[in-house]
């Protein structure tokens, strides 16, 4: 089971001049399979939200479940990826990827993560590139690899923070729908943290809208573009008014309307 639930989470810092509060009393739920989209004005606490999912930290107040049990700590079974896909020059791509394979499952035979690994690559297209180092990929092909590794582990849950944010707008697109095969063939609950409001469209079943901080869930909207998605679904009459409510809900929650 890998349905992802909040509820009442707030969350503070603690600071030389008293608490900090970040997020105010969101409950929400991802069900098995889904995938959810977070927008909100930068600074709301969309990276705490997914600091706190992966077990990173504990919230001040409420509670965090997966799949029915409550998170007190990080995970195996949650994958994370990140805006900058970090990885080590001294480590072949192939090598990159296995990594959490080597701390979560250590008695796995090197050749099934290696198997493992390339089985990933084949999913995004980066055939022939497993013995390259880092150095030699370009700002894309890192990003995908970062995504294999984020799956190598078969996580039920995937944690994606701005993960496609530093690219240029055609690899993005190119990403976007790369996610979304991989979302279909590894059957996964996915939480996507973004600025884009057409990405969060284009890969989500639905999309929520977080207020300025102290962050609430503002508001909350379903996304019908059905399982088969392409780029042309974002220019159509009915996305066209999707993304300009969205848009409207981010100028409310920056306090502009």
């Amino acid at each position: 089971m890998s349905e992802i639930e909040l509820n009442e989470v707030s969350h503070e810092f603690s600071t030389p001049d008293g608490p900090f509060p970040v997020l105010d009393n969101i409950s929400l739920k991802v069900p098995e399979g889904a995938f959810t989209s977070v927008v909100g004005p930068s600074g709301c606490g969309k990276s705490t939200l997914t600091r706190l999912i992966s077990g990173l930290i504990k919230p001040t107040k409420g509670s965090i479940k997966l799949g029915g049990t409550e998170i007190v700590g990080p995970k195996p079974t949650v994958g994370m990826a990140f805006q900058n896909p970090v990885m080590l020059e001294w480590r072949s791509v192939v090598k990159n990827i296995t990594l959490p394979l080597e701390i979560v499952a250590p008695k796995m035979p090197a050749k099934e993560k290696e198997d493992r690994a390339r089985e990933l690559l084949k999913l995004v297209s980066l055939e022939g590139y497993e013995e390259n180092r880092p150095s030699e990929l370009s700002g894309g092909m890192k990003q995908r690899v970062s995504l294999c590794r984020s799956l190598v582990h078969r996580p039920e849950v995937l944690i994606l923070d701005e993960p496609f944010g530093a690219l240029d707008a055609f690899t993005r697109e190119e990403l976007w729908q790369i996610m979304h095969s991989l979302r279909a063939e590894e059957k996964i609950t996915c939480l996507l943290i973004t600025h884009d409001l057409r990405e969060s469209v284009f890969l989500s079943d639905e999309v929520i809208v977080l207020s300025d901080r102290p962050a609430r869930s503002q508001y909350r909207i379903n996304v019908d573009l059905g399982p088969e998605r392409s780029l042309d679904d974002l220019y159509t009459p009915k996305t066209t008014e999707l993304l300009a409510v969205l848009r409207h809900q981010i100028e409310v929650a920056q306090g502009r309307k």
